[in-house]
């Protein structure tokens, strides 16, 4: 009986992780977007960040606290000179979104367990945050600037737009690629801390 119960429950996560992957919507995302309260952010092209590097493949946990809300995410960033791509997963795998960036149109991809409100292009452009230049990120940047800052780790960078600093972002070392990175967003009182995995 033992058995039998074990193997129902392997069926209903079987059906469950299938209805998932089929409950799935698309949209065209603006690539466009609200990065603070002031400033709008217009995603850069995806060759401003490999700057003669080859192709990356960067694996990352992102653990996230909002007030007493925390979550972790699993997410595969992809770059190449034509392409972004930032696929979101649950700690157990399921795929939550897919975005892919061409340089000109943004395509999303995401569970409908998400809703119709959540935007993971936002999470792209704090992506782009984090690891394109700084002198790139601010071509792209409307009433709002990104700093290099003086700080206790390796790097610190603050966007900071009429309202003062909103985004503040610290690394563990130089190179982003390989860094222990927290993110800090004020307005929506939300602390991202991302950790690169093997």
């Amino acid at each position: 009986m033992l058995k039998c119960s074990r193997a129902i429950k392997m069926i209903g996560a079987v059906f469950l992780l299938c209805a998932l992957a089929s409950c799935s919507q698309q949209f065209t995302r603006q690539s466009c977007m609200a990065i603070s309260s002031q400033a709008q952010y217009c995603l850069a092209p995806t060759v401003n960040a490999l700057n003669a590097q080859s192709d990356i493949s960067l694996s990352q946990m992102i653990s996230m606290s909002h007030g007493t809300d925390n979550h972790e995410l699993l997410t595969q960033l992809e770059l190449t000179s034509q392409r972004m791509t930032l696929v979101g997963l649950a700690p157990l795998g399921q795929a939550l979104f897919t975005l892919v960036y061409d340089g000109h149109t943004l395509q999303s991809e995401q569970s409908r367990l998400l809703g119709d409100t959540f935007n993971a292009e936002y999470l792209m452009a704090i992506m782009q945050l984090i690891y394109w230049p700084t002198q790139q990120v601010n071509q792209q940047l409307t009433d709002a600037q990104l700093l290099d800052t003086p700080c206790t780790s390796a790097l610190c960078k603050q966007l900071v737009d009429a309202d003062g600093e909103q985004i503040s972002i610290s690394y563990s070392e130089l190179n982003p690629w390989q860094a222990n990175i927290s993110v800090t967003i004020k307005s929506a009182d939300i602390l991202l801390h991302i950790t690169p995995l093997e």
